[in-house]
């Protein structure tokens, strides 16, 4: 939901994405007139606020693991400073690309087999052109 806003609302152009058990890995550009900063903040923002409501409607006990002693929220959900790489070249872009749609099949997680396209990732965009959420652009087209 937050991802096709950012989209819809011309604020980022999607490249890529995988969501994970506990992480994402997401390749994004930035659109004109915004800053890199100010979407992070309000895409963590709004989905932390998401998973916390998710969490609770469900009376998930999970959420308690993300309670934390600050005094502008009750809960963390993100970590606070999340890595951030630049994607300098078409080379660096295609190496991220391959490893975060490989990250579901690596021996640590294990999500998919390695010729199954893992449900919650672009990878099948890239592979069959099928765009299942309806927001990605391939990153050729802008280069």
């Amino acid at each position: 939901m937050s991802l096709r806003y950012l989209v819809n609302a011309k604020k980022i152009k999607l490249y890529a994405y995988v969501i994970m058990p506990n992480h994402i890995h997401l390749i994004w550009k930035v659109e004109e007139n915004y800053k890199q900063s100010d979407i992070q903040r309000d895409f963590m923002k709004f989905t932390a606020q998401q998973i916390k409501l998710e969490m609770e409607k469900k009376n998930d006990k999970q959420l308690e693991s993300f309670k934390v002693n600050k005094k502008d929220r009750k809960y963390q959900i993100w970590e606070r400073n999340p890595l951030s790489v630049d994607l300098y070249s078409r080379e660096v872009l295609e190496q991220k690309l391959d490893y975060i749609h490989n990250n579901p099949k690596v021996e640590k997680w294990k999500l998919v087999k390695d010729d199954s396209f893992y449900e919650y990732s672009s990878e099948e965009f890239y592979e069959a052109e099928v765009d299942k959420l309806g927001i990605l652009t391939y990153y050729m087209d802008d280069l």
